[in-house]
């Protein structure tokens, strides 16, 4: 093992610079880093970390393939590197040696020591790491004056050996960098993982999360530094930046290990199909800061274990995540404004409120485009909303032009009796009213669909399901109503009308129309897509679950029909473990039925 050639300080002063990176801003991601390099050399920090493939954003997808897109990079580590000076600083991109590679350059002050390459390639729910990445053949361990630091990337963390590899040379700290997704309960396993990782290993830990949203993923952030005894002490905030600042003392370390050396049983080459470990010297050195700039918790009672209490909602944190998704996507891409459809309906309500909370309401504009069908009850709801979340309003009465559709037609169908053609004209039309705004005033329209209508085909294709974004389009529509109670109860008062919380889901597109005359209650349907979508149960499965045979079979015979529908849908902001998109890659043309 490695001891460590600290000579200033048994402390260390680690940062995690959670930033919002943009994917192919090479420039403005650069000098995002450097920003947070200068901002941590006046907190006096040592060791300054940033997330995976921090210079060109993450996922960068097929501009992987574009072989200037990765020599740019290194154009741009080496407008950072210079600035480092007195600290060691931990930046994620991508590079080519030979192969390509998912890297971290490690430089320590003003020199570029080595790069860390990332071993464990993801290729399952969103991830397809392998399409574009080889395989790292070796683990670095830097050699520093202040610590014996491993750099691991993203999934590393997430593979006991590689981590147990790393630990076994002796290192102080594991530095992990990451572009780990959101996802509701998520934050809560990686916390788990990396407190464990630390008392496991007996090793202290810096975790660098990306924060901010690109396409259909949202990143958290939420970046941690954590002691050998599993203790956070600091940790970023949720889904906006941060430069999150800890304390770790070593010596709890070294002490930790002789009274428990767990590290003496396990050398680095012991089990089969471990990785190398490349240990690199470094002659730089680190500018310590005073005592005084430390602020230890030595009051801290050490006779009593302080109990670690978990306050999550996870619906507050979905409804955050799609706050967050929506304003990046929207400003990311060049807008300013976004347009809604509004109903009187819970879902559209639902969008618009989390599109005022990411915009602004000055860049939301509201629509209704009542029918012959539409109650007065939603007109009025409609109206309301707009009036409380003091968005741009304006009513499209649909009723001349759906008219003037039914006279157009009226010989072609005379033989045919009305169906669901004459209720798709109606979402149709609405559709073209809003694109049409869209092109002239340049907004951005986002789609109002849940993921249970989604899941069904319960929309119509050129019609409600028109728009750039949908927003809610991974939020099952018994979460819809939980959002809508959250948000009411966060704003204090009826934000979103009541009656449209209260009153039974319905289209509008016939007389007297409610989703339960063709749907089950939203709990029983929310139940069977959860347990045929999220987790891939059989029909047999699901039954065995309790719910009826014949309805399990007739909504999965409705999620495999709408195949084709979703392949056009918008992209879909994800907040479950499995959304519709990169998630679930299923043949539009397939005959296989569960």
């Amino acid at each position: 093992m490695m001891t460590s050639n600290n000579k200033s300080s048994s402390f260390v002063r680690i940062a995690a610079a959670q930033i919002n990176t943009t994917v192919g801003d090479l420039a403005g991601n650069t000098r995002k880093i450097i920003d947070h390099i200068q901002r941590a050399k006046a907190e006096h920090v040592q060791i300054l970390t940033f997330p995976e493939l921090a210079i060109c954003g993450y996922p960068p997808k097929d501009l992987l393939l574009k072989t200037r897109f990765i020599s740019d990079q290194m154009e741009r580590l080496d407008e950072i590197i210079p600035l480092t000076n007195g600290l060691l600083v931990v930046v994620g991109l991508a590079i080519r040696e030979g192969d390509s590679y998912n890297a971290a350059a490690v430089i320590h002050d003003g020199s570029l020591i080595g790069v860390a390459r990332k071993v464990g390639l993801p290729n399952y729910h969103v991830f397809d790491e392998k399409r574009y990445f080889a395989r790292g053949e070796f683990l670095s361990v830097f050699h520093l004056d202040v610590a014996n630091v491993g750099v691991l990337i993203c999934e590393d963390l997430w593979h006991p050996e590689t981590v147990a590899n790393m630990a076994s040379t002796g290192v102080d700290l594991i530095v992990g960098i990451s572009a780990s997704p959101f996802s509701v309960e998520r934050c809560i396993e990686r916390e788990i993982l990396i407190r464990s990782r630390c008392q496991d290993h007996t090793v202290g830990m810096v975790f660098c999360n990306q924060i901010g949203s690109q396409d259909e993923l949202i990143f958290d952030g939420r970046s941690m530094v954590v002691t050998p005894h599993g203790r956070i002490v600091a940790q970023g905030k949720a889904f906006c930046e941060d430069l999150v600042i800890g304390d770790i003392r070593f010596e709890e370390i070294h002490r930790g290990r002789l009274a428990v050396p767990i590290q003496r049983d396990t050398v680095p080459t012991e089990t089969p199909g471990r990785e190398a470990v490349r240990i690199i010297h470094s002659d730089g050195m680190t500018d310590p800061p005073h005592r005084s700039d430390f602020s230890l918790d030595i009051s801290r009672n050490p006779f009593l274990p302080k109990s670690i209490e978990m306050k999550y909602d996870p619906v507050e944190d979905a409804y955050n995540a799609l706050v967050l998704g929506v304003r990046d996507y929207v400003r990311k891409n060049g807008f300013e404004n976004a347009v809604i459809g509004l109903s009187g309906g819970i879902d559209s309500a639902l969008t618009a409120t989390i599109a005022v909370d990411a915009l602004g309401s000055d860049h939301v504009f509201g629509v209704s485009m009542p029918s012959r069908f539409s109650s007065e009850h939603s007109k009025d709801d409609a109206a309301q909303l707009a009036a409380n979340l003091g968005i741009g309003y304006k009513q499209f009465p649909i009723e001349t032009v759906f008219a003037t559709y039914l006279r157009l037609f009226e010989a072609e169908f005379s033989e045919r009796d009305a169906d669901i053609t004459e209720e798709n004209l109606q979402a149709r039309i609405r559709g073209n009213i809003l694109m049409a705004l869209s092109n002239k005033f340049g907004y951005l329209v986002l789609a109002t669909g849940n993921k249970s209508e989604l899941a069904v085909g319960y929309s119509t294709l050129y019609g409600d399901m028109c728009g750039g974004l949908a927003v809610i389009g991974d939020v099952p529509k018994t979460w819809v109503y939980e959002m809508a109670r959250f948000r009411n109860r966060l704003a204090g008062t009826a934000l979103i009308p009541e009656n449209t919380i209260r009153k039974p889901p319905s289209a509008e597109l016939r007389e007297n129309q409610l989703d339960a005359d063709s749907l089950p209650a939203y709990d029983v349907l929310d139940g069977i897509l959860h347990a045929y979508i999220d987790q891939d149960c059989s029909v047999d499965e699901i039954v065995e679950l309790g719910y009826d045979g014949m309805l399990t079979r007739q909504i999965v015979n409705l999620v495999d029909r709408a195949e084709y529908k979703r392949r056009q849908a918008a992209i879909v902001l994800r907040v479950t473990s499995k959304a519709f998109g990169s998630d679930r890659r299923l043949p539009v043309t397939n005959k296989y039925h569960a």
